[in-house]
């Protein structure tokens, strides 16, 4: 940089007083390119409008700071220039607006550390369980006769689900997905030493569904716990798992996600009935055998996202008569897109480049099977391809916490020694999480 030169930051130009941020809907200048004073540098998108980010000098792109489809408030910088135009020394940055809005801001992120060699942590086996009844689209599009089969298939991504039948319960179903990733792992029933279940749809209230696994088991004496991050509940509980390990707690400890949403779905409702499907998925966490190593975890939850996801009433089953609670899922959908396009792809980048890869040595993303389209528009923000990315909502549906290891258990079988993995997920809360994986 000559004596003349300086670097500085650029900042999208405010919009209405209400507004606090924006979206980068494309990229018109990459790092090392040259511009003019006056060249649009990008293409934004607020709640209100869609605007050009024309450069306030000429100069050269350093560094982009936001990716496309990042969401960036004002205030926060964009793009980082070399120029020698003498204005900007007195930049002041964004003009501050005043809003009596407030909107959802990025997550925070609890990031937990790159374990080191000595300390890894394993996934041993990794077990799924589908209930035998196909649900198919046509099956339900009879109380909607305006709606076509490939309609539902274009908005969801969803062909057919499966349906828990009438006798099955979601321990049941915790039972043999739990019991193929034993058999998977390696271990016995008795060599774990805690039991770590996700689910929204629990047997009963009390007691925990993982007590009642741990039965059905027959194994005793060691800690079960149930927990609810709604769709990122496997990943929450993987993380719990793999530092119960770390902390001398337990050698092994099995992760179950489990959800029967079938029987708490409004059927006159057609933007949740089409989505979910029952499943269960499991994995065997290890610190004293060696097997897929867990390499680095994002965790994340924003309040402010409480109604985009919600159900009021507790279990797997709705009761005949509860006139004051709305007992079934309701999803806010478009806010509900938004957020986890957005938040997906963060992930995916961040996890990336915390475990010090590039984009193009991933071999899979196993995402949780929430929307098709959500998955492909956040594919395409990710940084990695979306043929990358593994996909088998077509034929199961939206299972909830349980997808991402139904999912794994199917793309298995391309794996190889060695490739790099990338789990995400976003659920209701709104949570979020990601983990990479060495196969």
């Amino acid at each position: 940089m000559s004596a003349n030169r300086f670097a500085v930051e650029l900042f999208l130009p405010a919009q209405a007083a209400a507004e606090t941020e924006a979206t980068i809907v494309k990229w018109f200048v990459a790092a090392g390119e040259s511009f003019e004073k006056g060249k649009v540098l990008a293409e934004a998108e607020s709640a209100k409008s869609t605007f050009t980010f024309e450069a306030p000098c000429g100069g050269v792109v350093l560094k982009l700071l936001a990716f496309e489809g990042d969401t960036i408030p004002f205030e926060q910088a964009v793009i980082e220039v070399e120029t020698d135009d003498v204005t900007m020394r007195k930049s002041a940055g964004p003009v501050a607006v005043s809003t009596a809005e407030e909107p959802i801001e990025a997550m925070k992120v609890v990031s937990a550390p790159i374990v080191a060699p000595a300390n890894q942590v394993s996934i041993l086996g990794i077990g799924s369980y589908l209930p035998k009844r196909v649900v198919t689209n046509s099956d339900l599009l009879k109380e909607f006769p305006d709606i076509t089969e490939e309609y539902i298939f274009g908005v969801t991504g969803i062909r057919e689900r499966r349906w828990a039948d009438s006798d099955e319960k979601p321990s049941d179903m915790a039972y043999r997905a739990a019991i193929d990733a034993i058999r998977k792992s390696g271990l016995q029933p008795n060599d774990l030493g805690a039991i770590v279940l996700s689910t929204t749809t629990p047997d009963v209230v009390m007691p925990a569904t993982s007590c009642i696994l741990q039965d059905k088991l027959g194994i005793r004496g060691i800690p079960a716990f149930d927990l609810n991050a709604a769709c990122s509940g496997f990943l929450y509980a993987t993380c719990i798992a793999k530092s119960l390990v770390l902390s001398g707690m337990a050698d092994n400890v099995l992760v179950v996600a489990v959800d029967m949403q079938s029987r708490v779905l409004d059927k006159r409702d057609k933007d949740t009935l089409f989505l979910f499907g029952d499943g269960a998925g499991a994995a065997v966490i290890s610190g004293s055998k060696k097997g897929h190593t867990m390499l680095h975890q994002l965790l994340a939850a924003d309040s402010k996202g409480l109604q985009m996801a919600r159900r009021q009433y507790p279990g797997y089953e709705v009761p005949d008569n509860c006139p004051s609670v709305d007992p079934w899922i309701r999803l806010e959908g478009k806010s509900l897109f938004k957020f986890a396009t957005e938040n997906f792809s963060s992930m995916v980048r961040e996890v990336v480049l915390k475990s010090g890869w590039k984009p193009e040595e991933v071999a899979w993303v196993v995402p949780h099977q929430a929307n098709g389209r959500i998955i492909k528009a956040a594919a395409a923000r990710s940084g990695v391809t979306f043929e990358r990315f593994y996909l088998n909502i077509d034929r199961v549906g939206n299972t909830s916490s349980a997808s991402i290891p139904i999912a794994l258990t199917e793309v298995e079988r391309f794996l190889r020694k060695g490739d790099k993995i990338v789990l995400c997920t976003v659920g209701a809360g709104v949570t979020a999480a990601a983990m990479s994986l060495e196969w």
